[in-house]
């Protein structure tokens, strides 16, 4: 699997919200996540678009998850910012069988990214 860059900004983004308190502005977050502050309200406003943050504007204003860390996983904002795979191509002949692993290891991918949270990556972060 590859991950873009505006994917791991993403996710880099997503897990600072997780760990904060309350709503951060934009520039605090490409500041601490060494995100490019023009790319970083891009993707933050994406991810809004998307349903998986909330904004509020003005000088107390900022940026929060939608939902509990805990209800958010890394699938969940790869999707947004890279899309659905599809599905693998057919391989013809001899090498036919390897579509099947293909599939095998797209399958493994997505059970792990569907199964890890915002929150545990915060709670790794915190007892490693």
């Amino acid at each position: 699997m590859r991950i873009s860059a505006r994917t791991q900004y993403a996710l880099r983004a997503m897990v600072a919200l997780a760990a904060g308190d309350g709503l951060i502005h934009a520039e605090k977050i490409a500041a601490d996540q060494d995100i490019p502050r023009r790319f970083c309200d891009n993707i933050l406003l994406h991810l809004r678009r998307s349903g998986l943050l909330q904004s509020q504007r003005g000088p107390e204003g900022g940026y929060r998850l939608a939902r509990p860390a805990h209800e958010i996983t890394l699938a969940d904002v790869i999707r947004v910012t890279e899309g659905v795979e599809p599905p693998a191509a057919r391989f013809p002949g001899a090498a036919e069988p390897l579509a099947e692993i293909w599939e095998r290891l797209h399958d493994h991918e997505n059970a792990l990214l569907n199964e890890v949270t915002l929150a545990d990556v915060v709670g790794s972060a915190r007892t490693g």
